[in-house]
C-alpha cells in the first residue's frame, strides 16, 4: 500500500464542520507515519474527477471527510477497487458512519482509528448497493420519506433541518399511499398500497432513522421495509419509533430480503444515501464485496 493517503474533504458538510475536521483526521495520519494529500473540489463533478484520478494514481487509501455526501461521491469512485475507503464523518446524518460503528464527529478519535487500522491491515469487505451506474451504501427510500426530501429541497428556508420537519408537516397534509409493483429477485410482481418502501444496505437514514434496522452490510442482500396502507394517524403512530427501530414490529410494516429489487410506482422519486436517483421505476441490486473499509 502506498503510504500517501488521500482526504477527500466537503469544507462545507455540517454548517462548515467538515473544514475543521479535516485538519486533525490529518495531523492523526501524520503522526502515524502516512503522507496525506488532500482533495477539495469546486463542485460535486469536480471532487469526483479529482478523486478518481487520486486513485487512478495509485493512493494507498481515501478518507472522506464530511457527512453522507461526500462518502456518497466517494463510493462512485472506490466501488469494485482495490482502495480502501476510511469516514471522518463530520456532517449532518451521519449514517454510514452510524450503521458501522464508526465514529460520529469525533474527527480526533476517527483520524486516529483510521491511521491505526491502515498500519494493522485492518480492512474488510462490505457490500453496496447499486442503481443503475450509481452506488449506495445506507438506504434507498421512496414514497412518503422521499416526498419529504423533494419538498425539503425546493424550500430555501428555513435553513438546517428545521426545513425538513416543516415539509413533514406539510406532507402529511397532503399523504395519501401509493400503488406499488414490488418484484424481489425473480418472484413474482407484488402489488400493494404502501406509505413508503425502503431498500437497505445500511440501517439508518435521516441521521439515525433506523428504518432498516435489521440490515447487514455484508450478507449479499437488501433489506426491504415496506410501510404498507395506513392514515395519517397511523402514521404518525409509527414514524418516531424508526429512531430505535420498534417499528418493525408494527402490523403495518413488513420486512423482505432479497438480491435484487424492482420498484415501480408512478409520481415518486428514489433518493439513495440523501441524493436524488430519478423517478421510479428502479433496479437495486447488492453487490457483495464492493468496497474496501478501513476499520
Amino acid at each position: 500500500m502506498s503510504a500517501e493517503i488521500t482526504l477527500f474533504v466537503n469544507p462545507t458538510a455540517g454548517r462548515g464542520r467538515g473544514a475543521h475536521a479535516a485538519q486533525p483526521a490529518a495531523s492523526a495520519l501524520r503522526e502515524a507515519g502516512f503522507s496525506v494529500r488532500t482533495v477539495v473540489g469546486a463542485d460535486a463533478a469536480d471532487a469526483l474527477a479529482r478523486l478518481r484520478a487520486a486513485v487512478r494514481g495509485g493512493t494507498g487509501a481515501v478518507i472522506a471527510v464530511g457527512g453522507d455526501g461526500v462518502v456518497s461521491l466517494a463510493l462512485q469512485a472506490l466501488a469494485g477497487t482495490l482502495t480502501p475507503l476510511g469516514v471522518v464523518a463530520a456532517g449532518t446524518g451521519n449514517d454510514f458512519a452510524r450503521s458501522l460503528g464508526l465514529p460520529v464527529r469525533q474527527p480526533a478519535r476517527a483520524g486516529r482509528l483510521a491511521a491505526e487500522a491502515l498500519k494493522e491491515g485492518r480492512i474488510r469487505e462490505i457490500d453496496l448497493g447499486r442503481v443503475g451506474d450509481t452506488w449506495y451504501g445506507t438506504v434507498l427510500c421512496s414514497g412518503f420519506d422521499s416526498r419529504v426530501n423533494d419538498r425539503g429541497n425546493r424550500m430555501r428556508l428555513p435553513l438546517g433541518r428545521f426545513k425538513y420537519d416543516l415539509a413533514i408537516l406539510a406532507e402529511l397534509a397532503a399523504f395519501r399511499p401509493r400503488p406499488y409493483r414490488i418484484t424481489l429477485d425473480d418472484g413474482p410482481a407484488v402489488e400493494t398500497e404502501a406509505t413508503l418502501v425502503a431498500v437497505g444496505n445500511g440501517t439508518s437514514y435521516g441521521g439515525g432513522m433506523r428504518i432498516c434496522a435489521g440490515a447487514r452490510p455484508d450478507d449479499g442482500l437488501l433489506d426491504v421495509t415496506v410501510v404498507g396502507a395506513c392514515s395519517r394517524a397511523t402514521l404518525l403512530k409509527v414514524f418516531p419509533q424508526v429512531y430505535q427501530g420498534t417499528h418493525l414490529g408494527h402490523p403495518a410494516v413488513t420486512v423482505h430480503r432479497a438480491a435484487k429489487v424492482v420498484l415501480e410506482a408512478p409520481g415518486l422519486t428514489a433518493y439513495a444515501d440523501g441524493e436524488p436517483l430519478g423517478p421510479l421505476p428502479v433496479t437495486a441490486e447488492c453487490v457483495p464485496g464492493a468496497l474496501r473499509l478501513i476499520g
